[in-house]
């Protein structure tokens, strides 16, 4: 099976296989990824992790694995620009640097092992976790609690003191989301370097994986714009003008779909 495929296996398992699927990802980049051989290595970290934690409750260990994992040397990547490594897996292990969705998926496949209760946030712009049940959620960079006030700053920090703490902002984050938004992510700090390739399988695991959004579709679209393959592009500015209900965006996306040269068959 291809990468691509393996990644969709993993995925299909009960329960998925996050990071086998997120090292899956990271082998459609860079062929000599082994995403087995970094399985066992990674359990060699889990029984680390484990060492380090204290004599309490399940329950109660989130919170100590996350702090146990800084000490091990896990951090956010604050290296700027950031680069794809900061969202491939297996970089991130090598590393111990990497975005806050990536150390979630870590962070989450340790509390999985070791049976602690933990599950994904898909809190905009900063990746969170929570214990369920717990009245507050954890940064994956450190651990630190958040209760609605910090999740308030922490939102308004990034988006302007005019976006609203919403209760979707605080749902649990599904394996399909999650791995959606690692993919978005590598799509972006792809773009960023100038990988349009890279970027292209990306952007084709973003929709591949279901409930594209326009912005999905238009992502897409430009990478094909820039690489030169116009009836690609009108496929996906047409599918981007479907799904959106802005009427400005629309317009504009009807006026780029007229420049495009006609839609060429070939026999």
């Amino acid at each position: 099976m291809s990468p691509r495929q393996r990644f969709f296996e993993c995925l299909h398992r009960s329960p998925p296989a996050l990071l086998e699927a997120a090292l899956w990802i990271a082998a459609e980049h860079e062929k000599e990824v082994d995403p087995a051989a970094l399985l066992l290595d990674f359990k060699e970290l889990q029984q680390k992790v484990s060492y380090g934690l204290p004599m309490l409750s399940v329950s109660e260990l989130a919170q100590p694995l996350l702090r146990r994992m800084i000490e091990l040397g896990f951090a956010q990547d604050d290296f700027l620009p950031l680069r794809p490594q900061a969202a491939l897996l297996h970089k991130v292990l090598q590393t111990r640097r990497g975005q806050p969705l990536a150390l979630a998926l870590i962070a989450l496949e340790l509390a999985h092992g070791l049976e602690i209760p933990l599950v994904g946030v898909n809190f905009p712009g900063h990746f969170l976790l929570r214990v369920p049940g717990a009245d507050h959620l954890l940064d994956p960079c450190g651990g630190r609690r958040l209760y609605p006030n910090d999740c308030r700053e922490l939102l308004q920090r990034q988006y302007g003191p005019n976006m609203k703490l919403s209760a979707e902002h605080l749902l649990t984050a599904s394996p399909q989301q999650m791995l959606q938004r690692l993919s978005r992510n590598l799509r972006q700090l792809h773009l960023t370097q100038d990988d349009f390739i890279a970027a292209l399988i990306d952007a084709e695991r973003v929709l591949e994986l279901g409930n594209g959004a326009a912005a999905d579709y238009l992502a897409r679209a430009s990478l094909y714009q820039r690489l030169d393959c116009p009836n690609a592009e009108r496929f996906d500015l047409e599918h981007a003008l479907l799904l959106s209900d802005d009427p400005i965006q629309r317009l504009r996306l009807t006026e780029r779909l007229g420049h495009l040269p006609p839609n060429s068959v070939v026999h």
